[in-house]
């Protein structure tokens, strides 16, 4: 794990040392506070110092400690925030500081509640509005090493750096990191932990190395690639090169990829699959869910596919799959 030793002008923030955790007790970042969130009031971990990670329980766990918003999420930007019991941890930052307040907003969340950004790669879709952001806002700032140095004006800002499969804790809630496969220097995914809930996160991906499937495994909420149907790809207006390129290992996940993991991912624990990333050219957000539904035999909710539900036996949360889009924000609690 690496101190930031960089600053760009004015930005300079002191932080503190990024928390290096290998076991199942990470240790308390104690610089956190409660999150005045009414979403929170019944959770097991709210007004908590820090939520542990907990060994789950044979049954499906009724803890909701986290929450996944996503602010937009495809070529033209993307941004997320986890909502944990002490602030939201921001996942990427590829939009406007205005259009990233207003979608906020649109879910009643409050700036001034983000205590971290952690970036998945350096591509200007997930990190064009890094710089301008942390102009006005002072948190902790994380990524994998070798990231910040592949764009100037990431390079001069006061990362925290981590080795792909290393972990940390921020904000009350264990991040745990693994590598991923993408045309960039070092690029990750994200397993987020407090008190037996968990949120999956992986966008940006040609390959789901065992890294990746081990630490998305059993997540309550999973956010997965499903960016682009083949046949659409293979017959669109993209020219040769560009579809190779994204359909290598070093490109994007399809949805009959996805939909492939998804079968080994999703356990009676999962309540939420989000469709990530997909593309407005090579794909359409009904296919996507279509292809995930199929996989774990969910029902379409209506005739146009866009969400799709799995019923369960009694005791067992339905599972819910929906897409995650450009342009409109939502929230999974």
């Amino acid at each position: 794990m690496n101190r930031p030793n960089a600053t760009c002008g004015n930005t300079a923030r002191a932080r503190d040392s990024l928390t290096n955790a290998p076991g199942p007790n990470p240790p308390v970042d104690d610089r956190s506070k409660n999150l005045g969130s009414a979403r929170l009031a019944g959770t097991a971990c709210a007004g908590a110092a820090v939520c542990t990670d907990a060994v789950p329980s044979p049954l499906p766990t009724v803890a909701r400690a986290l929450h996944l918003h996503v602010l937009g999420s495809g070529s033209r930007g993307n941004c997320a925030l986890v909502e944990g019991p002490q602030g939201l941890i921001m996942i990427d930052d590829g939009f406007s500081r205005r259009e990233v307040l207003a979608r906020m907003h649109e879910l009643d969340l409050n700036e001034n509640d983000v205590r971290a950004l952690v970036l998945t790669h350096e591509h200007s879709d997930h990190v064009s509005g890094v710089s301008v952001w942390v102009k006005r806002w002072e948190g902790r700032l994380f990524a994998s090493q070798g990231t910040p140095d592949a764009r100037k004006y990431l390079a001069c800002l006061p990362f925290e750096t981590f080795g792909p499969g290393e972990e940390f804790e921020v904000a009350g809630v264990r991040v745990q990191t693994f590598p991923t496969t993408h045309d960039v220097v070092n690029p990750v995914g994200f397993r987020f932990s407090c008190q037996g809930d968990a949120i999956g996160y992986v966008t940006d991906t040609g390959t789901l190395p065992p890294g990746a499937m081990s630490l998305l495994h059993d997540a309550r909420i999973l956010a997965i690639e499903s960016n682009h149907d083949v046949p659409m790809l293979r017959t669109g207006s993209y020219p040769r090169h560009l579809q190779d390129r994204i359909i290598s290992e070093l490109g994007h996940l399809s949805n009959e990829q996805a939909a492939g993991a998804l079968r080994e991912l999703v356990t009676d624990r999962t309540e939420h699959v989000i469709a990530m990333h997909i593309s407005q050219e090579n794909n359409r957000p009904s296919l996507a869910v279509r292809a995930l539904a199929a996989a774990v035999n969910a029902k379409l909710d209506n005739e146009l596919g866009s969400t799709a539900t799995l019923e369960r036996s009694e005791g067992l949360p339905a599972l819910r799959i929906r897409a995650a889009g450009q342009n409109r924000p939502i929230s999974i609690l």
